[in-house]
């Protein structure tokens, strides 16, 4: 049983996932423009998969969308953490924890069940709503912070001081998720998996 020092709000979590969606869909290869290509897939744009989702579920369409673009971002996240000595033990942006991920993925599927409409839920946090922009996604990642990040041969670690690490995995992965998509930066060509090791 989840502690109540680690349950995220409604917000927390869905601040979380907006920033994990909007990771994942800028990574798709497909769209015109083309985005990041960090995964292959075309499940949100409209002309795409977007619209066999609208077809098939058309009640829940967006989130079907959204739920498999995470899911391509987060396979492709585990590949290269499995390339990590004790890569299990690292945080990622699309691996912050059992205790975070299993929150995060009900609160997906609470969305989903209750159809609430993405744009609603998030925001202009969500940036699946906006047309794609390279220089606008760098913007976006630039706000985020400025981590301090040692780019090694199987991703870019992030480099933060135990002492300042907040106590529960709630506060942490608040704190960490946006410095661990801020180090997406630069962009490269293929997911430069930012981590960072999170004592226990």
């Amino acid at each position: 049983m989840t502690a109540i020092s680690d349950r995220l709000s409604a917000a927390q979590a869905d601040t979380l996932l907006a920033l994990q969606l909007s990771v994942a869909w800028a990574g798709e290869s497909a769209g015109d423009p083309p985005r990041l290509a960090w995964w292959r897939s075309d499940l949100v744009d409209a002309e795409g998969g977007g619209d066999l989702f609208r077809r098939l579920v058309p009640r829940t369409a967006a989130w079907a969308s959204l739920c498999l673009v995470r899911e391509a971002a987060r396979r492709t996240d585990l590949g290269l953490r499995e390339a990590l000595a004790g890569g299990d033990t690292v945080w990622t942006l699309f691996h912050l924890g059992f205790t975070i991920d299993e929150q995060l993925g009900e609160r997906l599927t609470y969305h989903r069940a209750h159809r609430h409409v993405p744009a609603d839920v998030f925001g202009p946090a969500l940036l699946t709503t906006a047309p794609w922009s390279r220089s606008g996604f760098e913007t976006w990642l630039g706000r985020l912070g400025k981590p301090k990040v040692e780019v090694t041969s199987v991703g870019r670690k992030l480099h933060v001081t135990a002492s300042t690490l907040p106590d529960t995995a709630t506060l942490r992965a608040l704190h960490l998720a946006p410095l661990l998509t801020a180090a997406l930066l630069p962009l490269s060509a293929s997911y430069p998996l930012p981590f960072i090791e999170v004592p226990a």
